[in-house]
């Protein structure tokens, strides 16, 4: 563009209309996906928080609170809920207290027919697809979970890859391993790859790194305290030095919206 292009440019652009219409186009030709790959939580982002299986989990994790614990329901759920904000999971919480049995705790709290209470999601499927973009699971369950959800929602064959708890040596999100773990799966980076997630604490482990994520609905649990060994890792594991950000959903389904938005664009 010469010089005096770009004068009568500038003078044209003073109008509100016509920074509008600059606004429109700038967009229009700049336009370039910021983020290359999707990395999605399952449960409760995938499907709804307030589903039967969600509290199906929850009972049976509390079942094996009670037994560990020799108390009953009312009382694993009170020393749970005082001591899980200092830990990852609630695997991680046990084992810490001495539970050795990892593998009896997942089948117990993933039984075969989990999957019965979980609802068909009729949009899930087609709005996946219509995002176009290359995408993996990151889940703290094991990954016989991962296949009867994924299965049952009808999506499975859209995920190019799933990381469980097993590919974290146990050590879940949001421990950096298990992210890392993740990308390392598909071939991508922190960067490029935006991470979404219901759980605050696991969006804060992916923003420690220096990651863009999205916290979806709300309810999204407690966020750690400063002493959590997951998140101390977390941090120490950035270092790059970028500072990454969380932003927030109602559901996955304005994730199109999102993407097309300055936040979701690169800059120029």
């Amino acid at each position: 563009m010469v010089e005096k292009e770009r004068i009568h440019l500038n003078i044209y652009f003073t109008t509100r209309y016509a920074l509008t219409l600059a606004k429109y186009f700038h967009i229009k030709y700049t336009f370039a996906m910021k983020f290359t790959h999707l990395l999605f939580d399952m449960d409760n982002t995938l499907y709804p928080a307030s589903s039967d299986m969600d509290k199906g989990i929850t009972r049976r994790m509390l079942e094996c609170v009670a037994d560990f614990f020799h108390t009953d329901l009312e009382g694993a759920s009170a020393l749970r809920a005082e001591r899980i904000v200092h830990y990852s999971t609630t695997l991680e919480w046990l084992r810490a207290e001495g539970m050795n049995d990892i593998e009896g705790f997942l089948a117990h709290v993933h039984p075969d027919n989990e999957a019965d209470e979980l609802l068909p999601q009729p949009r899930l499927r087609e709005f996946l697809i219509s995002l176009n973009m290359p995408m993996s699971i990151l889940s703290n369950a094991p990954h016989e979970h991962a296949d009867r959800v994924l299965a049952k929602l009808g999506v499975a064959d859209l995920f190019e890859a799933v990381t469980d708890i097993r590919d974290a040596d146990f050590n879940g999100k949001p421990y950096p391993g298990s992210y890392l773990a993740a990308l390392k799966k598909v071939g991508a980076d922190i960067e490029t790859t935006l991470f979404l997630d219901d759980m605050q604490k696991y969006t804060d482990g992916w923003v420690a790194l220096g990651g863009t994520a999205i916290l979806i609905g709300d309810k999204n649990g407690k966020p750690l305290t400063e002493d959590a060994q997951s998140m101390i890792e977390a941090r120490k594991a950035n270092t790059s030095g970028k500072v990454g950000k969380t932003f927030r959903m109602d559901s996955i389904y304005e994730l199109t919206r999102w993407l097309s938005s300055p936040q979701g664009v690169s800059k120029p």
